[in-house]
C-alpha cells in the first residue's frame, strides 16, 4: 500500500476517533464539515451529467438537519420533508425550468448525502446528556473508565467504526492477494473473495464486541450486527462506485492523498448508520438479558 495512502488513514483513523471520543457538539462541528464537503463532491457528480441542483439550498438544510439532530433529536425526521419542500420551491422560481433530474438528483443529495449520514450523530448522541463531563456537551473519557462508565452512543458507535474498518481492510487485504472472482461490473476491482471475507471480519468484531459490552442476546446480536454492517458498508460502496461510473470519474475528489474524495473513503458509512441506530434503540431494548 502507499506511503500517502497509509498516511492519510492514519490521520482520517485519529480525527475521527478524537471527534468521536468528545461526542456532543464537538462531534455535531467535525461531522458537519465531513458531510459538507461529501456534498459537494456529490454535486460534482451530478453537475458532470449536465444536472443543475439546487446545490446551496440542499447544503444549508443538511447543516440545520445536524444541528437539530444534537439539540433537537426527537424533531429531526421533520427536517426532511420540509427541506424537500423548499428545494422544490427553489426549483420552480429559476431563470431556467428546472427538470426531473434536478428534483431528483436535490433530494438525493438531501437523502444519501444528509439525512442517512445524519444518523451517526444521533447514534452517538445516544446518553450523551447524562455522560457530559465537558461543555458544549463534550465528554472526556480519560483516565479511562470502565465500559459501564461510557456512553452508549461511544461504545456502539467505537464498535461500528470498528466493524466498517475490519470489513474495509479484511476486503482489500484477501481481495488484492487471493481476489479471483469479480463481484460486479460496478467496481471490477473488487472480488468475490474479498467481499466474503470483509463481511465475515465485520461479524469477528461485531460478536467480539457484543460479548465485551455484554449486550442481551451475545453471540447472536453480535452476529446479526455484524452481517448488517458488512453487508452495508458494501452496498455504500458499490452505490458510490455506480454514481462515479455514471459520472465517468475515477474518484469523487482529491482531498484525500492516496484515497480520493471524501465520498471515496466514507462510502461505507452511509448506509450503516440507520441501520445500527435502529437496531440499538429498538430492537436491544426488547431482547431478554
Amino acid at each position: 500500500m502507499p506511503l500517502p495512502r497509509i498516511l492519510s488513514a492514519i490521520v482520517a483513523i485519529v480525527l475521527a476517533l478524537g471527534m468521536t471520543l468528545l461526542g456532543g457538539w464537538y462531534f455535531t462541528l467535525a461531522f458537519g464539515v465531513i458531510v459538507y464537503l461529501g456534498q459537494l463532491e456529490y454535486f460534482q457528480l451530478v453537475r458532470a451529467k449536465g444536472i443543475a441542483p439546487a446545490a446551496k439550498t440542499t447544503l444549508a438544510a443538511t447543516q440545520v438537519l445536524l444541528i437539530i439532530c444534537t439539540a433537537f433529536p426527537f424533531l429531526a425526521d421533520t427536517v426532511v420533508p420540509i427541506a424537500g419542500t423548499f428545494i422544490c420551491f427553489y426549483l420552480l422560481f429559476q431563470p431556467k425550468f428546472a427538470t426531473i433530474a434536478d428534483i431528483s438528483a436535490s433530494i438525493l443529495g438531501l437523502f444519501y448525502g444528509g439525512y442517512l449520514p445524519s444518523y451517526w450523530v444521533r447514534l452517538r448522541s445516544l446518553e450523551s446528556a447524562e455522560f457530559s463531563n465537558l461543555p458544549l456537551g463534550g465528554f472526556w473519557a480519560f483516565p479511562i473508565p470502565g465500559v459501564q462508565d461510557l456512553p452508549q452512543g461511544l461504545t456502539v458507535t467505537l464498535l461500528a467504526f470498528g466493524c466498517i474498518w475490519a470489513a474495509d481492510i479484511g476486503a482489500y487485504v484477501v481481495g488484492k492477494f487471493f481476489g479471483r472472482t469479480r463481484l460486479s461490473d460496478i467496481s471490477p476491482k473488487k472480488t468475490v473473495e474479498g467481499a466474503v471475507f470483509g463481511v465475515a471480519a465485520s461479524v469477528a468484531v461485531a460478536i467480539f464486541g457484543t460479548w465485551y459490552l455484554g449486550w442481551a442476546g451475545w453471540p447472536l446480536t453480535g452476529l446479526a450486527l455484524g452481517l448488517i454492517i458488512g453487508i452495508a458498508s458494501l452496498l455504500g460502496d458499490l452505490t458510490e462506485s455506480m454514481m462515479k461510473r455514471d459520472a465517468g470519474v475515477k474518484d469523487s475528489g482529491q482531498l484525500i492523498p492516496g484515497h480520493g474524495g471524501i465520498l471515496d473513503r466514507a462510502d461505507s458509512y452511509v448506509f450503516t448508520a440507520p441501520l445500527v441506530y435502529y437496531f440499538v434503540t429498538l430492537l436491544l431494548p426488547i431482547l431478554p438479558n
